[in-house]
Protein backbone atom coordinates (compact mmCIF):
# COMPACT_ATOMS: atom_id res chain seq x y z
CA UNK A 1 0.00 0.00 0.00
CA UNK A 2 1.51 3.73 -0.93
CA UNK A 3 0.46 6.58 0.74
CA UNK A 4 -2.25 7.06 -1.62
CA UNK A 5 -4.14 3.87 -0.93
CA UNK A 6 -4.18 4.26 3.07
CA UNK A 7 -5.64 7.67 3.21
CA UNK A 8 -8.04 6.38 0.95
CA UNK A 9 -8.77 3.69 3.32
CA UNK A 10 -8.92 6.39 5.82
CA UNK A 11 -11.71 8.20 3.58
CA UNK A 12 -13.81 5.08 2.79
CA UNK A 13 -13.44 4.25 6.71
CA UNK A 14 -14.77 7.45 7.74
CA UNK A 15 -11.81 7.85 9.66
CA UNK A 16 -11.09 11.46 9.20
CA UNK A 17 -13.18 14.19 11.14
CA UNK A 18 -13.95 17.04 11.63
CA UNK A 19 -15.17 19.53 14.15
CA UNK A 20 -13.89 20.51 17.42
CA UNK A 21 -11.67 18.02 19.48
CA UNK A 22 -9.41 17.41 22.43
CA UNK A 23 -6.89 14.87 21.48
CA UNK A 24 -5.23 12.76 24.22
CA UNK A 25 -2.18 14.89 24.25
CA UNK A 26 -4.67 17.54 25.71
CA UNK A 27 -4.22 20.04 22.46
CA UNK A 28 -7.14 20.91 20.69
CA UNK A 29 -7.86 20.36 16.70
CA UNK A 30 -10.45 20.78 14.11
CA UNK A 31 -9.64 17.56 12.52
CA UNK A 32 -9.69 13.81 14.08
CA UNK A 33 -7.69 10.76 12.71
CA UNK A 34 -10.16 7.98 14.50
CA UNK A 35 -7.85 5.09 13.24
CA UNK A 36 -9.90 2.29 14.94
CA UNK A 37 -12.28 2.88 12.23
CA UNK A 38 -9.93 1.18 9.81
CA UNK A 39 -9.24 -1.12 12.66
CA UNK A 40 -12.53 -2.50 12.05
CA UNK A 41 -11.58 -4.26 9.05
CA UNK A 42 -9.40 -7.49 10.01
CA UNK A 43 -7.85 -7.50 6.37
CA UNK A 44 -6.57 -4.26 6.48
CA UNK A 45 -5.81 -4.29 9.94
CA UNK A 46 -3.19 -7.50 8.59
CA UNK A 47 -2.35 -5.03 5.27
CA UNK A 48 -1.42 -2.39 7.72
CA UNK A 49 0.96 -4.05 9.69
CA UNK A 50 2.33 -6.05 6.87
CA UNK A 51 3.09 -2.23 5.85
CA UNK A 52 4.64 -1.15 8.40
CA UNK A 53 7.08 -4.18 9.43
CA UNK A 54 7.94 -4.00 5.02
CA UNK A 55 8.72 -0.25 5.97
CA UNK A 56 11.27 -1.40 8.86
CA UNK A 57 15.41 -1.44 8.11
CA UNK A 58 15.19 -4.68 10.33
CA UNK A 59 12.56 -6.91 11.83
CA UNK A 60 15.02 -8.45 14.64
CA UNK A 61 12.23 -7.63 17.94
CA UNK A 62 11.98 -9.78 20.33
CA UNK A 63 8.36 -7.94 21.30
CA UNK A 64 6.10 -5.76 20.44
CA UNK A 65 4.43 -3.07 23.05
CA UNK A 66 1.49 -0.96 22.54
CA UNK A 67 -0.78 1.37 24.39
CA UNK A 68 -3.78 0.85 25.43
CA UNK A 69 -6.34 1.34 23.96
CA UNK A 70 -5.19 2.68 20.20
CA UNK A 71 -2.31 0.75 19.83
CA UNK A 72 -3.54 -2.83 21.06
CA UNK A 73 -5.12 -3.58 17.63
CA UNK A 74 -2.16 -2.80 15.48
CA UNK A 75 0.25 -3.65 17.81
CA UNK A 76 -0.98 -7.26 18.04
CA UNK A 77 -1.20 -7.63 14.05
CA UNK A 78 2.77 -6.41 13.85
CA UNK A 79 3.68 -8.63 16.55
CA UNK A 80 1.66 -11.31 14.39
CA UNK A 81 3.42 -10.46 11.51
CA UNK A 82 7.01 -10.34 12.98
CA UNK A 83 6.05 -13.69 14.95
CA UNK A 84 6.59 -12.06 18.16
CA UNK A 85 5.47 -11.99 21.35
CA UNK A 86 2.58 -9.11 22.16
CA UNK A 87 1.64 -6.95 25.59
CA UNK A 88 0.17 -4.06 26.00
CA UNK A 89 0.33 -1.21 28.52
CA UNK A 90 -2.59 0.60 30.38
CA UNK A 91 -3.81 3.18 32.66
CA UNK A 92 -3.86 3.22 36.40
CA UNK A 93 -5.00 5.91 38.16
CA UNK A 94 -3.44 8.15 35.05
CA UNK A 95 0.33 6.10 35.11
CA UNK A 96 1.06 4.05 32.62
CA UNK A 97 1.35 0.56 33.75
CA UNK A 98 2.03 -2.74 32.60
CA UNK A 99 -0.93 -4.96 34.53
CA UNK A 100 -2.22 -8.53 33.86
CA UNK A 101 1.18 -10.14 34.62
CA UNK A 102 3.00 -8.74 31.66
CA UNK A 103 6.53 -8.30 31.90
CA UNK A 104 9.44 -6.79 29.35
CA UNK A 105 12.77 -9.21 29.04
CA UNK A 106 15.92 -7.98 30.59
CA UNK A 107 17.47 -6.82 27.02
CA UNK A 108 14.75 -7.24 25.40
CA UNK A 109 14.69 -5.22 21.89
CA UNK A 110 11.42 -4.22 21.33
CA UNK A 111 9.22 -2.43 18.71
CA UNK A 112 6.63 0.20 20.24
CA UNK A 113 3.32 0.11 18.17
CA UNK A 114 0.83 2.84 18.30
CA UNK A 115 -2.00 3.89 16.14
CA UNK A 116 -1.78 8.06 16.07
CA UNK A 117 1.18 10.13 17.39
CA UNK A 118 0.11 13.91 18.04
CA UNK A 119 3.14 14.52 20.44
CA UNK A 120 4.20 11.12 21.45
CA UNK A 121 3.32 11.15 24.92
CA UNK A 122 1.88 7.86 25.82
CA UNK A 123 4.28 6.64 23.27
CA UNK A 124 7.26 8.27 25.64
CA UNK A 125 5.25 6.24 28.58
CA UNK A 126 5.92 3.17 27.03
CA UNK A 127 9.54 3.74 26.58
CA UNK A 128 10.10 4.45 30.05
CA UNK A 129 8.64 1.61 31.30
CA UNK A 130 10.81 -0.26 28.49
CA UNK A 131 13.93 1.27 29.60
CA UNK A 132 12.81 0.39 33.45
CA UNK A 133 12.99 -3.32 32.63
CA UNK A 134 16.61 -2.48 31.35
CA UNK A 135 15.03 -3.82 27.81
CA UNK A 136 15.99 -1.84 25.01
CA UNK A 137 13.37 0.59 22.75
CA UNK A 138 14.77 -0.83 19.14
CA UNK A 139 12.16 1.40 17.25
CA UNK A 140 8.46 2.95 17.29
CA UNK A 141 6.13 2.62 14.28
CA UNK A 142 2.81 4.45 14.23
CA UNK A 143 -0.20 3.82 11.60
CA UNK A 144 -0.53 7.57 11.61
CA UNK A 145 2.37 10.68 12.50
CA UNK A 146 0.06 13.79 12.76
CA UNK A 147 2.76 16.02 13.02
CA UNK A 148 4.59 18.29 15.19
CA UNK A 149 7.15 17.57 17.86
CA UNK A 150 7.71 14.22 19.53
CA UNK A 151 8.05 13.46 23.19
CA UNK A 152 10.39 10.86 22.07
CA UNK A 153 13.34 10.15 20.16
CA UNK A 154 13.70 6.66 19.54
CA UNK A 155 13.69 5.40 16.06
CA UNK A 156 10.92 6.42 14.45
CA UNK A 157 8.67 4.69 11.38
CA UNK A 158 5.52 6.26 10.85
CA UNK A 159 3.33 4.88 7.90
CA UNK A 160 1.51 7.78 7.02
CA UNK A 161 2.48 11.21 7.96
CA UNK A 162 0.00 13.90 8.05
CA UNK A 163 0.34 17.77 8.67
CA UNK A 164 -2.90 18.28 11.04
CA UNK A 165 -2.44 21.15 13.00
CA UNK A 166 -3.49 21.46 16.98
CA UNK A 167 -3.32 24.09 19.22
CA UNK A 168 -2.94 24.66 23.42
CA UNK A 169 -6.59 25.17 24.50
CA UNK A 170 -5.47 28.40 25.35
CA UNK A 171 -4.77 29.44 21.48
CA UNK A 172 -8.07 27.42 19.83
CA UNK A 173 -10.04 29.62 17.96
CA UNK A 174 -13.29 27.32 18.18
CA UNK A 175 -12.91 27.49 22.16
CA UNK A 176 -12.78 31.28 21.53
CA UNK A 177 -15.63 31.13 19.62
CA UNK A 178 -17.47 28.92 21.76
CA UNK A 179 -17.60 25.60 20.02
CA UNK A 180 -18.57 22.67 21.54
CA UNK A 181 -15.49 20.40 22.22
CA UNK A 182 -15.37 16.51 21.90
CA UNK A 183 -12.90 14.45 23.03
CA UNK A 184 -13.32 10.92 21.33
CA UNK A 185 -9.67 9.86 22.07
CA UNK A 186 -9.08 6.82 24.58
CA UNK A 187 -7.99 9.32 27.61
CA UNK A 188 -10.28 11.63 28.95
CA UNK A 189 -8.91 14.92 30.08
CA UNK A 190 -12.15 16.60 31.66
Amino acid sequence: MNDTQIMDALTRATAIRKGHFQLTSGRHSDTYVQCARILEDPQLTTELAQQMVARLPDDSFDLVVAPAVGGIIIGFAVAQTLGVPFLFTERQEGVMVLRRGFEIPPAARVLIVEDVVTTGGSVQEVVDLVQAAEARVAAVATVIDRGGDRAFDADYYPLLAMQVDSWLPSECAACQAGLPLDSPGSRRLG
